[in-house]
């Protein structure tokens, strides 16, 4: 490199470290701003809570032992609860499907059609399912078929985004060699980037079931089904015993599809 050259591209370098120096310290302050104001809306008060907590332990105390009395009600809550994750995984599936291909840079190359696809998925993933519960609860009436529709629009966003990138980190090669011999996107999708992320793809299903397992445990909260029912109706008549005996459930249900959900997972490794 000439002599005249090497200050210019030290003096680049140089511009360059300081500008990415300035980015990151713009981002720390950003961060930081966001910190203080997020305190300064909230209000977190510890004498508050300080004064709050003998309250709680007195509850507790009082939710001993646990009333399990008419253990039909709750099992029949906890089908819902459990009957609702699963079809509303199902149908966020069958929704996420032709959505995720289409936001995929490997099948949409056209921006015009995938940024709208990808804009579908953030707005659905960006609106919570007990929103969208509450939502069609008074569009469709009180029960578990408004939960399950709430669960499957916001968990249709989910599976649409890690679907959608999945294909996208898919090795390129099977793709163009489709390409090359004349094939079209939709056998691209179908022939290489279904299959070679099917374990991906899959884990994220069942990872997303095994979520909504959980999620689906407060629908009840908003009249949508599930034992989040009998939850609500504990909390309003202050019965700390049959709560207790409906909190174990949910903690049995969580584990139970976590465990079911890890073992799924591990068959597809």
């Amino acid at each position: 490199m000439p002599a005249s050259r090497k200050p210019a591209a030290r003096s680049a370098g140089c511009a360059t470290r300081e500008a990415a120096g300035l980015l990151k310290l713009g981002g720390w302050a950003a961060f930081l701003a966001l910190v203080a104001a997020s305190v300064w809306v909230v209000g977190p008060d510890p004498a508050r809570l300080a004064a709050g907590l003998p309250r709680l332990a007195g509850w507790l105390a009082t939710a001993w032992p646990p009333d399990f009395s008419n253990p039909g009600d709750i099992a029949r809550r906890a089908a819902e609860t459990v009957g609702i994750a699963t079809l509303g995984t199902l149908l966020a599936a069958i929704l996420a499907a032709p959505i995720a291909l289409l936001a995929a840079r490997p099948v949409t190359r056209a921006a015009l059609l995938r940024q709208p696809a990808r804009g579908a998925l953030d707005a659905l993933r960006g609106v919570d399912g007990f929103v969208f519960a509450l939502i069609f609860v008074a569009a469709v009436g009180l029960g578990p078929f408004a939960g399950m529709i709430g669960v499957a629009l916001h968990s249709a966003g989910s599976l649409g985004k890690l679907w959608s990138e999945a294909f996208e980190a898919a090795d390129p090669r099977t793709a163009e060699a489709i390409l090359a011999v004349g094939g079209t996107r939709l056998q691209v999708a179908r022939l290489a980037l279904i299959p070679q992320t099917l374990p991906e793809t899959a884990g994220a299903l069942f990872y997303v079931w095994e979520f909504n397992i959980r999620a689906s445990t407060v629908l009840g909260l908003v009249g949508a089904g599930g034992i989040g029912q009998e939850l609500k109706n504990a909390v309003d008549l202050l019965d700390f015993n049959r709560l207790f005996a409906i909190l174990l459930v949910v903690v049995g249900l969580t584990l139970a599809a976590d465990r079911i959900s890890a073992a799924l997972r591990r068959s597809l490794a």
